[in-house]
């Protein structure tokens, strides 16, 4: 893990160089309590006083923290590291005098959460501590720092993503081969948490709400808990949306299945145009995704689809970042709605991962959803899931 932050370390001081930003300043107390996601990537530890880490563009890493800390900051080999007993003041008026920044980037956002991480009341205390200085009036918003430092994904990031990918695809694969007409929703779940704790995983998300399963139509869309009354029936369909966290990475992959009525060898026509339109709708957009795209020009050919078949438009957007989280920040391929501020505006880089994913409601049917995770690479994307292509029937 420590070879990951170090690589982490290394991008975002290329980062500060490129954006012309002098210092990023991470402030934070009780991270185990109130946790910035920064820490994630250049530290990848917890520390309990008030703490400061500063990197600058010029190729310093040095790190201020509470003399209990010192030895656990000092054995990454990465920082300078001060420690302290009474105040954090002086130490970190000190290190600023010495590099001068005009510009200090800190971790507030308005639109992106993985760059949200300093608190307001720590951002009072930074403000206290620099009344009086120039570097009052120097702070700016280290959103596009945390945006590119999550977004573009290290070769050990991505290797890890696959890795966790493969194992869900596997357990989905199990799941397959128990499924039969007349298992609940919440039976459904159970084995997935079964597999997880077998696996001595994590969920992507809240464990009470993942997987997400949705047999018949009677199961409402979105994130649900789980019913131990709706089944699995022939000439309905079921979905399962489901993500592993493993080694500190996610993935986040849907798959369908339709169970065939008595008299049925394929789908029926409304399932299968449901179908064709969900899996166009990633291909086409898939085609088009690549370094340079803005997030909502993506979205609009996959909504567009939709919406010309007849089904309405689907509430969410297309695909979001996939990574340390299943909901990774920064860009994201959706909708110009209000509720998304500028992060359907941002352009994808290469490195990025991405999910696609979308869905109809079939009436009488169920609901019929994919979701597919991609990889951006220099021309385009590769699919990092191994696609389905084809609706399961059974």
């Amino acid at each position: 893990m420590n070879e990951l932050v170090t690589q982490k370390v290394k991008q975002a001081l290329e980062i500060l160089r490129n954006e012309q930003i002098d210092l990023w300043l991470i402030f934070v107390r009780e991270s185990e309590v109130n946790h910035d996601p920064a820490l994630d990537l250049v530290l990848n530890k917890e520390v309990t006083w008030e703490s400061a880490f500063l990197l600058s563009k010029k190729g310093e890493c040095q790190a201020i923290v509470g003399r209990g800390d010192v030895a656990k900051i000092k054995s990454l080999g990465i920082y300078e590291v001060l420690g302290y007993d009474q105040s954090i003041k002086p130490h970190l008026l000190r290190v600023l005098n010495q590099i001068n920044p005009q510009k200090i980037a800190i971790n507030f956002s308005g639109d992106n959460v993985m760059a949200d991480g300093l608190s307001h009341g720590m951002y009072l205390v930074l403000n206290e501590i620099l009344s009086g200085t120039p570097y009052a009036n120097r702070l700016v918003s280290a959103e596009k720092i945390m945006s590119k430092l999550r977004g573009k994904k290290n070769n050990l990031e991505v290797n890890q993503i696959k890795r966790v990918i493969r194992a869900t695809e596997k357990l989905f694969g199990k799941l397959d081969r128990i499924l039969k007409p007349g298992l609940s929703e919440q039976q459904i779940w159970v084995f997935f948490h079964r597999e997880k704790e077998r696996l001595k995983a994590q969920t992507a998300w809240s464990e009470d709400q993942c997987p997400i399963v949705n047999a018949g139509p009677a199961s409402p869309f979105g994130h649900t808990l789980p019913s131990p009354k709706l089944k699995t029936k022939k000439g309905e369909l079921l979905h399962v949306d489901f993500g592993l966290k493993m080694a500190g990475y996610c993935s986040d992959l849907q798959r369908m299945w339709y169970f065939l009525d008595r008299s049925e060898k394929k789908p029926p026509p409304d399932v299968q145009k449901g179908w064709d339109i969900v899996r166009g709708a990633i291909e086409e957009s898939a085609d088009f995704l690549k370094p340079g795209v803005l997030g909502y020009q993506v979205d609009d050919i996959a909504r567009k689809i939709v919406v010309q078949a007849g089904y309405p438009e689907y509430p969410h957007a297309l695909g979001h970042q996939l990574g340390k989280f299943v909901h990774d920040g920064a860009s994201l391929l959706g909708p110009r709605w209000e509720r998304y501020g500028n992060t359907p505006y941002l352009a994808v880089e290469e490195g990025n991962v991405f999910t696609l994913e979308l869905g109809v409601s079939v009436p009488n049917r169920g609901y019929l959803g994919l979701e597919e995770d991609v990889l951006i690479t220099k021309s385009g994307c590769k699919f990092l899931s191994q696609e389905q292509k084809k609706l399961f029937c059974l």
